[in-house]
């Protein structure tokens, strides 16, 4: 079978650089996911056209897709890893692209027939069950090619992923444009367009994967010359017992921490700029308009991308544990400055800010799994990947949850004025990556009972 594991093994003359490929393939495509809300607004007039309608979905009713589809991003990535660890990147690849593709289509099934339970199942189940094989299918592979540079070599793969939305977001509001008449907003027709466009372009990517054979190494590479700390270890750790272990739930908790402060930010940057600066130095007009929001958002989008490569790469100099107490330390100094920005009403100050926050956010997501392989080895590194990656739907709960409630509570309750409002928040958040500080300190090497020639408990 041509998608089977054993016939994924390279020869002696494969190219090891057509994985980062085969993993951009695959990550740009998912990544489209950080842009679905450029649907959203069209998906409510698919009846009215140019305006909404009573039989039209209400936007309520649509975030649930973007939230489903994150659910099952995690919980796919959770319960599968050991599959994709035992059938391979090609064939999980294969898989994550056609229920990633056939997500769009049934939506534009369910747009036709105006019967929204077919958006959640498509866009949200299947769409994210694709996500969540798709984000962590090329990760163990990525590592077993380059055991000299997995920092770098995870950076280029999931920095696709924070960068596929800065593709998508455009291709989708032009395709849009392009579909649209008198009787259509466009989106089924866009829907069943990019479907087809992440089915070819994804399936390229498992068809050009390969993975190393057991015997494979760089040239010129030594394992024990590359241990730079004790934490990086040459045994491995199966999944079951890593999950036993006090280092993954710190490494969870240092995961979800640093992602909690992020995405909350992320999910109400437009709106806090806003009303952080809401008049101007002399309190005579508005200081940050919605177009100057807009850019804002697009800036930290584009510093959420460039992060993911940036750090994972100098996590392979300066150590995981090092750049994660990088992440938390500076993370809570900026934290603690943004409230200053504001009363000095330097939007400048506060822009740059929360790029170096939002780049750290990135950062974390694409150092996790070199760290996860420093910890445990690299046997079932995408299984153990999956697994914490619920760390990631976790946060993406408390994070913008908090922020709005606490946000809403001091408007309402306290009366403060919007532009005070985020002050504790931002002190809330410095308090969380301080959490994350103390837990990424505690981190020490894997108690030897549970490496894998040592442990009886746990069969592969």
């Amino acid at each position: 079978m041509f998608f089977s594991k054993e016939n994924s093994i390279a020869k002696s003359k494969y190219n090891r650089w057509f994985v980062p490929i085969a993993a951009l393939s695959i990550h740009l495509c998912i990544g489209q996911i950080y842009a679905f809300s450029v649907f959203n607004k069209p998906l409510t007039k698919i009846i009215g056209i140019t305006e909404q309608t009573p039989d039209d979905w209400k936007l309520t009713e649509l975030g649930w897709i973007f939230t489903i589809a994150i659910f099952f991003l995690g919980a796919s990535a959770a319960v599968l890893g050991k599959w994709v660890e035992r059938v391979g990147p090609r064939q999980t690849m294969s898989i994550a692209a056609i229920c990633f593709s056939s997500g769009f289509l049934l939506s534009g099934l369910g747009i036709h027939l105006h019967q929204l339970w077919l958006l959640y199942l498509g866009s949200g189940v299947l769409g994210g069950i694709g996500l969540g094989l798709g984000y962590i299918s090329p990760v163990s592979t990525l590592i077993k090619w380059f055991p000299d540079r997995p920092g770098m070599a995870t950076g280029m793969a999931i920095m696709g992923f924070g960068g596929g939305a800065m593709i998508a977001s455009p291709l989708s509001v032009h395709l849009m444009e392009f579909f649209s008449n008198e009787s259509s907003v466009g989106v089924k027709e866009t829907f069943i367009t990019m479907g087809l466009i992440y089915l070819v372009v994804m399936l390229f990517g498992s068809i050009i994967v390969r993975i190393p054979s057991d015997d494979w190494k760089p040239k010129g590479y030594n394992p024990e010359a590359k241990k730079k700390s004790k934490l990086i270890t040459s045994n491995n750790v199966l999944v079951d017992s890593a999950v036993k272990t006090p280092q993954f739930w710190l490494l969870f908790m240092v995961l979800g921490l640093n992602v909690s402060a992020g995405i909350g930010v992320l999910g109400q940057a437009s709106v806090m700029i806003q009303e952080m600066f809401s008049v101007d130095s002399v309190g005579e007009s508005a200081a940050v308009t919605a177009r100057d929001a807009a850019i804002f958002v697009g800036l930290l989008s584009l510093f959420n991308m460039i992060g993911r490569f940036v750090w994972s790469s100098s996590s392979d100099y300066l150590g995981r544990k090092t750049t994660y107490s990088i992440f938390f330390i500076l993370g809570i100094l900026l934290y603690v400055f943004i409230p200053f920005t504001g009363k000095l009403g330097s939007v400048l100050l506060f822009t740059i800010a929360f790029s170096v926050i939002i780049s750290m956010y990135g950062g974390g997501f694409a150092t996790i799994p070199a760290y996860l392989k420093d910890m445990f080895g690299n046997r079932q590194i995408g299984a153990i990947h999956g697994r914490l990656l619920l760390a990631w739907s976790m946060a993406a709960i408390i994070g913008p949850v908090t922020i709005n409630y606490l946000r809403e509570y001091q408007i309402e309750v306290l009366e403060m004025q919007p532009a005070q409002v985020y002050n504790l928040t931002m002190y809330l958040m410095a308090g969380l990556l301080f959490i994350g500080l103390l837990c990424n300190l505690y981190i020490k090497p894997v108690d030897p009972k549970f490496h894998l020639e040592n442990d009886n408990s746990n069969v592969e």
